[in-house]
């Protein structure tokens, strides 16, 4: 197969593919599920330390500066509807080398730095629990392994657990937050973030914009699933307009239960917020509660990063700009199975490396954060270099406004890198975490793209038509319904 993205020849529809079996709900519960991590819970109520009820402009900001890569995404998952995602848009509109720097930097970096910070903050908090019950790690690793078979089991049984998943998460934390939580306790105070300065950094606030995007990205990981998607011009961009809204609610609500129950020094400066916030709420029960929330929290981030990323790569072996082996699929399951055993290793690793260490966790989501910042401003590039190279070509789903969300939205990812890091101490160690591997992502494309693809770096490849009867809105058979 060639490098060039044929989407008829591809198609998701053609036998021996991929099943379409996700609906509206499926998507929500991917775009929720991996956004709202530990990793958020933990740097909000850190963001909202540091600024009091001033973090509420940044992460509106965040929230609008999200809206704009949702309708990026969407314009490019249903004009290029492919497993691909990101590499499979971005060859067609600015070449290989950004194609493969964007897809590994912005999601297999990730993997590597989010999920395994997210198994880690998972192991510690049992272990604060659970003081001597279970070995080192044996969490974080029962967690991948289990939820690794569970994939391997096929998109049927992930889609069932996701929605159960997401579902558990947002109703624990909304909890938390409302009635028998922090809003309606007793301990409430509405007078205590007043008295201490309701917006302490004052314009400074929104250079916070980078701690808060991190509660709003991944909502696009529903793209890598188009190809198992039904009624997906539909189904996508509402999936990550309705999870990013519902985010924004649940984050919004939570910050402002901590800061109504804790002085904001004591957000800032705990590695593990959470877990005090819900022990000054709830005391000791607290800490059940709390265990609640993060194993469904963990659980559902890596249940939808173990369903998205292997069918990016996948997407990608298709492409010719990864490894063959990550396009075999299960015959009965019809899952990417070498992808996901990939991505599970990719994400063990650096629990080996780091173990038990909270200092370490920030450090990773925000290097996370960076590389994932880079990736958003490649899709908008995506849009703007397609619309103007392909302005009549069939696109089910226009961004309105263009060219303004995809300018806004790079100006914003932009200013959100520029103040990645939250204390100058961390500077020199996020970029430098985040450029070490960039710099090694970028060599090695260099060397794939010349050596083995024998393409040009930055020419793109021609986007050619769908087949009659093969778009991704076309009808499907009765027999693609399974699971629904």
């Amino acid at each position: 197969m060639t490098a060039s993205v044929s989407i008829g020849a591809a198609s998701p529809l053609q036998r021996g593919g991929l099943r379409r079996v996700l609906g509206l709900g499926s998507l929500v519960s991917v775009a929720v599920g991996l956004v709202v991590s530990q990793g958020v819970m933990v740097l909000m109520l850190q963001g909202a330390g540091m600024a009091g009820l001033g973090f509420f402009m940044p992460l509106l900001l965040a929230y609008l500066m999200a809206l704009t890569y949702a309708l990026s995404f969407s314009e490019l998952a249903l004009m290029v509807p492919r497993a691909g995602s990101l590499s499979s848009y971005t060859e067609v509109a600015i070449g290989h080398f950004p194609a493969i720097l964007a897809t590994f930097s912005g999601y297999m970096v990730v993997a590597m730095f989010a999920l395994s910070a997210e198994l880690l903050l998972l192991d510690l908090i049992i272990g604060k629990v659970y003081p001597g019950a279970l070995p080192p790690m044996l969490v974080a690793y029962g967690v991948l392994g289990t939820f690794t078979l569970l994939n391997l089991l096929g998109i049927d049984v992930f889609a069932k657990l996701q929605t159960v998943l997401a579902v558990v998460m947002v109703v624990i934390l909304l909890t938390l937050t409302l009635g028998l939580g922090a809003i309606g306790s007793a301990q409430a105070d509405l007078q205590l973030p007043l008295d201490q300065g309701w917006n302490p950094m004052e314009v400074g606030a929104l250079a916070l914009a980078a701690m808060a995007i991190w509660g709003f990205v991944g909502a696009e990981f529903v793209c890598p699933l188009v190809e198992e998607t039904r009624n997906p011009e539909r189904n996508i961009p509402r999936s990550m307009i309705i999870g990013l809204s519902i985010i924004f609610l649940v984050i919004t609500l939570y910050c402002l239960g901590a800061l109504l129950c804790i002085p904001r020094e004591q957000l800032a400066s705990n590695p593990l917020p959470h877990f005090l916030f819900a022990t000054s709420v709830f005391g000791e029960a607290g800490k059940l509660f709390l265990v609640g929330a993060v194993i469904t929290a963990t659980c559902s981030t890596v249940n939808s990063s173990l369903a998205a990323l292997p069918r990016m790569l996948y997407g990608m072996a298709q492409n010719g700009q990864a490894f063959p082996q990550f396009k075999r699929l299960s015959p009965r399951t019809r899952t990417p199975w070498v992808a996901v055993l990939f991505i599970a290793a990719l994400t063990g690793l650096p629990i080996l490396l780091l173990g038990q260490d909270p200092d370490s966790i920030s450090l990773l989501l925000l290097a996370a954060a960076l590389a994932w910042l880079l990736a958003y401003i490649i899709v908008h590039i995506d849009v703007i270099a397609l619309r103007r190279r392909y302005p009549e070509a069939p696109r089910p789903f226009r961004s309105p406004f263009y060219p303004w969300p995809q300018v806004l939205g790079i100006v914003g990812m932009l200013f959100a890198i520029y103040h990645v890091s939250p204390s100058p101490q961390m500077t020199a160690r996020i970029f430098g975490s985040a450029g070490v591997v960039l710099g090694v992502i970028s060599v090695i494309a260099v060397l794939w793209i010349k050596l083995v693809m024998r393409k040009p770096l930055f020419v793109p490849e021609p986007l050619l038509p769908l087949e009659p009867g093969l778009a991704a809105t076309s009808s499907l058979e009765p027999t693609c319904r399974a699971g629904e």
